[in-house]
């Protein structure tokens, strides 16, 4: 999907406002089906996070959705999920980084901590599935935290593929992860509760510097990562790439100029985005990204 409109006439209001009518229309008819439903049987209602999926010999790895920071396993991936389901994906996605008592809103708690969630997630779907390794797609925090899983946790010998969508991979400003407080109302509040997922983000904290340090990647696994830059909470867009011998960084408008996602877009709503993840996914029948692609 290409996120424009003709109004507000500033072009971040512009892209702001597209970004959130085209979430609005991706989620309304879903959420009113499944308002009173938990997370988990919504996600399987629509497809994923179905354990009795065996991956195909086209597809045999399961890939695995990891939301960003305010989000959760299902409102991130409303439109993704789908997408890789219906291409023949065994699709799975968690909840990781829950605070006490705050429901929904997650990625809050230290990122530590949520990485070794991941490894228990990972480890139960690849149970289930009997693959030997999985693929992680992340948005946001959730393309970064899985590096830390990958370096600390044993993560290089379960997962073959990383990609992440906008990831902060070497931190963040403050002022910019709270730039998407408008999209998740009530997150404000929770700033005054204690959110060590926002501290461990920041440029230069200890946990940014602990996952940079010896490097940016494992041997092993195949790293891509996918940058708008009209990104407005991780920047300079440019740091969210990786250095490494088997990276793969692209740029959105590189692929497709008119496209105008930023943060939040790229990894909720943008089509061109989703086709460069199938590309990574599987790279042997990997088909050109163009514009064209919002609508395949």
């Amino acid at each position: 999907m290409l996120p424009w409109t003709r109004a507000p006439r500033t072009p971040r209001a512009r892209r702001t406002l597209a970004a959130l009518l085209l979430a609005v229309a991706a989620v309304a008819t879903p959420a009113a089906t499944a308002a009173a439903a938990t997370p988990a049987a919504a996600a399987t209602s629509r497809g994923w996070n179905d354990y009795s999926c065996k991956p195909s010999a086209a597809h045999p790895r399961p890939v695995v959705l990891v939301h960003g920071t305010f989000g959760n396993s299902v409102d991130n991936w409303l439109v993704l999920a789908p997408y890789l389901v219906n291409r023949g994906y065994c699709v799975y996605s968690l909840d990781y980084g829950q605070l006490p008592g705050v429901p929904l809103f997650n990625g809050l708690g230290p990122i530590d901590k949520s990485a070794g969630q991941l490894a228990v997630f990972v480890d139960k779907v690849l149970a289930s599935t009997g693959a030997p390794k999985a693929d992680i797609v992340g948005h946001s925090q959730g393309g970064m935290m899985p590096n830390y899983y990958l370096k600390f946790l044993g993560g290089g010998d379960r997962v073959n593929a990383m990609i992440g969508l906008a990831p902060d991979n070497h931190g963040t400003t403050l002022l910019g992860l709270t730039k998407l407080l408008p999209y998740f109302p009530g997150a404000e509040d929770l700033l005054n509760a204690g959110t060590p997922g926002l501290a461990d983000q920041v440029a230069g904290s200890p946990f940014i510097t602990k996952l940079n340090a010896g490097g940016d990647t494992v041997p092993g696994v195949h790293y891509t990562v996918i940058s708008t830059k009209y990104d407005e909470v991780v920047t300079p867009y440019r740091t969210q790439f990786l250095d490494g011998p088997d990276v793969h960084n692209v740029l959105l408008q590189d692929l497709c100029p008119v496209d105008l996602s930023e943060h939040v877009a790229i990894g909720t709503v943008d089509r061109v985005a989703y086709h460069e993840v199938a590309n990574a996914l599987d790279p042997a029948h990997a088909t050109p990204t163009t514009c064209a692609s919002a609508v395949g």
